[in-house]
């Protein structure tokens, strides 16, 4: 079976300064990877590659067996970035947002009731404009726009921040039944002790390089 991500080598810039410097990682279809490291050590940088947002420039990169080095265009339609910006468009309403990015990805009305109730929002927040949400709504508007969307790759960056108790553990239980149906997951968090239980396995991003933590997890 083919790797969902397949890094030999990667390189990416940001700006002059190689926040990947030849970084090696594969990712097995339906594994749920915790990434690791210090703030600025290409933690970002890496998953906006995997999202075929920044360019590789050098090494060998395959998403989803899309190449990034040559056509890395084609992947962004397959995979669903939560960023830290939400990317949401506060004159629309909650349902109106996932209608519009929904739309694009080729999901249907069924997706979007499915993701509106899933995350909390099925109620009278749905009507409501994104710009008069709290952070914490906003939040989860942004991750039902993700699951509206049915990405074959989660790329994850801090996704429990801004999220009281019961949204963090809304988003554990969103990682583990992604992963259950063969969706593969690559979350950034500095919550790692929470992220840590629902990761198959660990990685760290040290100088631009990635390298494997511990032993592998035993979740289920």
């Amino acid at each position: 079976m083919e790797p969902a991500v397949d890094l030999c080598g990667a390189v990416a810039l940001v700006g002059r300064f190689p926040a990947l410097a030849g970084a090696d990682l594969v990712i097995d279809p339906g594994e749920v990877v915790l990434l690791q490291g210090p703030n600025g050590a290409g933690k970002t940088t890496l998953l906006r590659c995997c999202a075929g947002l920044v360019p590789v420039i050098d090494g060998e990169a395959r998403v989803l067996g899309c190449d990034l080095r040559t056509d890395r265009r084609r992947v962004r339609g397959r995979v669903g970035l939560l960023a830290h910006s939400s990317g949401l468009y506060d004159d629309l309403t909650v349902e109106d947002n996932l209608r519009f990015w929904g739309r694009a990805a080729g999901s249907d009305r069924a997706d979007v009731e499915a993701a509106l109730d899933r995350l909390g929002l099925a109620g009278r927040l749905r009507g409501v404009a994104v710009g008069r949400l709290s952070a914490g709504q906003r939040r989860r508007t942004s991750l039902a726009v993700l699951v509206a969307r049915r990405p074959e790759l989660w790329l994850l960056d801090e996704p429990h921040a801004g999220l009281d108790q019961a949204g963090r553990d809304l988003v554990d239980g969103l990682i583990r039944d992604a992963s259950a149906a063969g969706v593969t997951v690559l979350l950034s968090s500095h919550e790692l002790e929470r992220a840590a239980a629902v990761a198959h396995r660990q990685v760290e991003v040290v100088g631009g390089h990635v390298r494997e933590v511990g032993g592998e997890s035993d979740v289920a």
